[in-house]
């Protein structure tokens, strides 16, 4: 049995040649349950990853069914602005050699430049719910025609609120129509809009219970928090990503954390929700040329972004929602490339990290940061350069002043502090702690943890190891010595483990048997706790 292609689907030879020349060679596994589907005039609900071949899987059917110039026919609705341009420069390709013309509509572009683009009669619109609906009140959009209606990434727009949106558009739209439902996850709100607004739609599911994308290497590490920014440039330095994408939880830390990157040297800008259209535009475009090297955004910022070229995502900070950390690690490993993700875990994390490895189903590997010298040095001679164009540029005033320093005081000694000025000029504070690193680390000294639980409650050393390993940070060659007695149990680990050791211990899922064969829970008959130094 030969496999199924793009050629065996009775597709119009003018779409297999854009096909082609778009470089799909064999369907993806949505493209190859989802088009025979929509092409035999079935409703679909499909749910599929980021980066799966979604537009496609629509696109082609919808392209292949159209009418050229038969006015608009086909309607797809997007979460955000970048979504919407990205599925309009797919579909346009892929419908160029048809002569279908696709236009988008979305807040932030001028409404009379949209107005003389509908003018045209497109076959297909994409639009934001927003944007679109601002046509239709005005009547610069005519429904009567359409056949087709495709909600992308619905489950973005059930969590952006537009939901009540969508419904109103639906409730518009002509029938009969063929229906597209396309999302990540499909929660019951969404399965719910779609029994309303599809007929017998037909449920395409892939990759359900897999939610990563399998050649995606995930790694963490373990970072202060306040040496975080010295840990991400070592990575960057390690790793030498040609384009990365960060993640940051707020608008604030994502431009802190660019600017501080620009400081270290890196190509970095900013993406989030408090940018103006053009301004994100304008970094996009820089992110897709290649000008930049890294790209810090929010959450909110990146839905709807669509960068083949992306090979590393970085989690700066860990989400809280596992769905989150599951979209964001999407944005690399597309369309069958591999891809890495990381992410920068503070010692009180560990239980976000479980949380998300339950969801992925699968562990996290721990890393150890790689030498940090190179990052530094990068600083160094980073602050170099600022330092001898300020000189060039500095007048004989401040020669003088430089000449007078130099009298009553040793060279050195002015640079250095003339160095710590201007970083804190530049609201980077942390090298205090970059430069002058605690003098003794803290996983460097290892303390004695009594544990009261011993012989008499069944205690065993292997048990206890391998539930420290499996609900803490603590690498196995990080615990020293274990020694049981009747009713404690003391065991060396280093001194920042101490509390998270104890966190982990006093939970009701700590079992142990006791002398008479009951199991009680660890913080039943825990009694307090005493730290002995080595």
């Amino acid at each position: 049995m030969h496999p199924i292609s793009f050629e065996s689907m009775q597709l119009k030879p003018e779409l297999l040649e854009m096909i082609r020349a778009k470089g799909f060679v064999q369907p993806t596994p949505i493209q190859l349950q989802t088009i025979p589907l929509a092409l035999d005039g079935h409703d679909i609900m499909g749910q599929a990853r980021t980066g799966t071949g979604k537009t496609a899987s629509y696109g082609i059917p919808i392209l292949n069914c159209l009418v050229p110039g038969g006015g608009m026919q086909a309607l797809v609705i997007c979460p955000t602005r970048e979504l919407s341009v990205q599925v309009r420069n797919e579909i346009a390709f892929l419908g160029s050699a048809l002569g279908i013309q696709v236009v988008a509509l979305y807040g932030g572009q001028s409404i009379e430049v949209q107005f003389q683009a509908l003018i045209k009669q497109p076959e297909i619109v994409i639009a934001t719910p927003g944007r679109f609906l601002d046509h239709l009140r005005r009547g610069s959009v005519c429904l009567e025609d359409v056949r087709f209606v495709v909600l992308d990434e619905a489950d973005e727009m059930l969590d952006m609120g537009f939901l009540p949106d969508v419904e109103t558009i639906l409730s518009a739209c002509p029938i009969p129509r063929q229906t597209f439902l396309f999302s990540a996850t499909l929660p019951e709100e969404i399965r719910e809009l779609g029994l309303r607004f599809m007929q017998d739609p037909q449920e395409v599911l892939i990759d359900v219970d897999e939610p990563t994308v399998p050649i995606v290497e995930q790694r963490c590490y373990r970072v202060h928090p306040e040496r975080k920014i010295q840990a991400l440039c070592c990575l960057l330095e390690a790793e030498q990503p040609r384009v990365s994408l960060v993640f940051c939880r707020t608008k604030r830390g994502a431009d802190e954390l660019a600017h501080r990157l620009e400081q270290r040297g890196f190509k970095a800008e900013a993406l989030h929700g408090d940018m103006s259209q053009r301004e994100r535009d304008q970094v996009m475009n820089r992110f897709r040329r290649g000008k930049l090297r890294v790209l810090v955004a929010t959450d909110l910022a990146s839905r709807g972004l669509d960068i083949d070229m992306v090979s590393h995502v970085i989690n700066f900070d860990i989400p809280d929602d596992p769905d989150i950390y599951v979209h964001r690690i999407g944005r690399t490993g597309r369309a069958g490339r591999g891809g890495v993700a990381i992410t920068l875990v503070e010692p009180n994390q560990i239980k976000q990290l479980r949380v998300i490895e339950r969801r992925i189903a699968r562990r996290i590997k721990i890393c150890e940061l790689p030498g940090q010298n190179r990052g530094w040095s990068r600083h160094e001679e980073e602050l170099f350069k600022q330092i001898m164009k300020a000189a060039r540029q500095a007048s004989n005033h401040y020669l003088s002043m430089a000449r007078s320093m130099l009298d009553r005081e040793d060279a050195v000694f002015i640079l250095a502090g003339a160095l710590r000025l201007l970083e804190e000029g530049s609201a980077v504070l942390e090298k205090d702690l970059l430069s002058n690193p605690p003098e003794e680390p803290l996983e460097d000294t290892m303390v004695n943890v009594e544990i009261p639980v011993g012989k008499v409650h069944g205690i065993k050393a292997d048990e206890l190891v391998q539930w420290l390993f499996d609900h803490t940070l603590l690498r196995e060659d990080q615990i020293g010595e274990i020694e049981i007695d009747q009713h404690s149990t003391f065991i060396e680990v280093p001194l920042e483990f101490v509390d998270e050791i104890y966190q982990v211990c006093d939970q009701p899922e700590f079992m142990r048997p006791t002398a008479k064969k009951r199991r009680q829970p660890f913080n039943q008959i825990y009694q307090g706790q005493s730290v002995k130094g080595r």
